[in-house]
């Protein structure tokens, strides 16, 4: 009667070691990342309100690009994770080349589009008279960093996949601390203006891309894997990868809708709501590291033959996301009269974002549980049903969105709408996860 109790603590313990030494210095990584944006803005910020913005809407512009292939990091994280499971790291190692050479092709194109379109995209964003040519400039010359983006998010789902988040971490600190210096340097230094601080990013993205595929081409030749492109290989990364990236899209799409609707419902509004945004963005941040661990987790379990403990782990780390968003709603609530006057002293603002950042921490728990069984499924390789299903949720979302200035409730309802979203997500996303049919073992899906 003892033993049982026992080596069920006995799992529970190795499952929360193996989650924080994954999620927290993944953690630190997925932090590290917008910061390079903030230290753009403050620097650029010093030479102008029109350089300012011009670097704002080219943020945009190149966030977006790099954001929708995220999958280049999911999808290979779980098909690596799962070949560390099945014991054969030369393939695991193999796979992550495939998916190097994937975000290196991925790149040369997106270059190939930004490059002549720069000047027309920034007019589609909006861009005033003033700030248009600085966005210009800083777009062409970051569009030159855009492979090293792609290479980055690549190596590190090789990483995460081999059960390292540790040297994502340390790449993501050194590169910021590069950019920053590389930016004063050549913006004020040199003289460079807005030129000089796109030069600075692009040094220090290509510098982090480097360091990874030192760290990868170390181990391919370690274990023996072949380094050369692999048209096989690299096609069925991006099959692997394209279920995500429309799980992707739709998410954006979600977040431009509610941003949109927002916008329609005034300035005190629209301004509420990007405060509210960058906290969720933030927040996101802390459940997305433990979806992180579940995607290298469960690919190894699968990758071993062990769905027994695929199982396990998935309903621990539920667990601790649920943990995680309980007390991520609390620190909000408890918080929110130091948070807003941060970002506004305008009390009309202010009034406008107090019920929706109430709605927002009450929905954590519920946001704990969606990261945590999106990483889940992810590490099990289950990229067409998380397309479905997020397409799902966007026919349910739009309209529930859309509807908000018809019907009213102000800001409150958007964000009520956005917990409508996330509430749909969990729904189908627990359906997924106890059917069970998520757990296929061995080394590929």
């Amino acid at each position: 009667m003892t033993q049982a109790p026992a080596a069920a603590k006995a799992t529970r313990r190795q499952h929360d070691r193996e989650i924080v030494m994954l999620a927290v210095p993944a953690f630190g990584a997925l932090v590290a990342e917008p910061l390079f944006v903030m230290a753009d803005s403050a620097i650029v910020g010093h030479l102008g309100t029109a350089q300012l913005a011009g670097l704002g809407v080219a943020s945009a512009l190149l966030t977006t690009a790099v954001s929708v292939f995220v999958f280049l990091a999911y999808a290979t994280t779980a098909a690596v994770a799962r070949r560390v499971g099945a014991g054969d790291l030369q393939a695991a190692i193999r796979q992550g080349m495939d998916g190097i050479w994937l975000a290196l092709l991925i790149g040369a194109t997106v270059i190939a589009v930004v490059l002549p379109a720069a000047p027309a995209l920034v007019d589609l964003f909006g861009a005033s008279d003033t700030a248009a040519p600085y966005a210009t400039t800083y777009l062409r010359i970051s569009s030159i960093g855009i492979p090293a983006m792609l290479i980055v998010l690549a190596a590190t789902g090789v990483l995460r996949g081999l059960q390292n988040t540790k040297t994502p971490l340390y790449v993501a600190v050194s590169g910021f601390i590069a950019n920053g210096v590389l930016n004063v340097g050549l913006v004020y230094g040199a003289d460079l203006g807005i030129a000089g601080s796109a030069w600075g990013t692009v040094i220090a993205q290509w510098g982090m891309a480097a360091v990874y595929l030192v760290v990868v081409v170390r181990g391919a030749r370690r274990h023996g894997a072949s380094l050369r492109p692999d048209a096989a290989g690299i096609r069925a990364s991006a099959q692997a990868g394209a279920p995500l990236l429309v799980r992707t899209l739709s998410l954006r799409a979600i977040l431009l809708i509610a941003t949109a609707v927002a916008a329609r419902l005034g300035d005190a509004d629209i301004a509420a709501h990007q405060i509210i945004l960058s906290l969720w963005s933030l927040l996101a941040f802390a459940l997305d590291a433990i979806a992180i661990a579940g995607q290298a987790i469960i690919g190894r379990y699968l990758g071993a033959d062990d769905p027994t403990g695929a199982r396990a782990a998935c309903r621990r780390m539920v667990q601790w996301g649920i943990a995680v968003g309980v007390v991520l709603g609390l620190l909000v609530i408890l918080s929110r009269p130091l948070f807003l006057p941060l970002f506004t002293s305008d009390p009309t603002v202010k009034d406008t974002a107090l019920p929706a950042l109430i709605m927002v921490a009450l929905s954590q728990p519920i946001c704990g549980v969606v990261y945590v069984l999106d990483g889940v499924l992810m590490g099990a390789g289950d990229g067409p049903y998380l397309a479905g299903a997020m397409l799902l949720t966007l026919a349910v979302f739009a309209p529930a969105a859309l509807l908000v200035p018809t019907f009213g409730g102000g800001l409150t309802a958007v964000w009520g709408a956005m917990t409508l979203m996330m509430t749909v997500r969990m729904l189908t996303l627990l359906l997924r996860a106890r059917s069970g049919r998520w757990v296929v073992t061995g080394a590929t899906r």
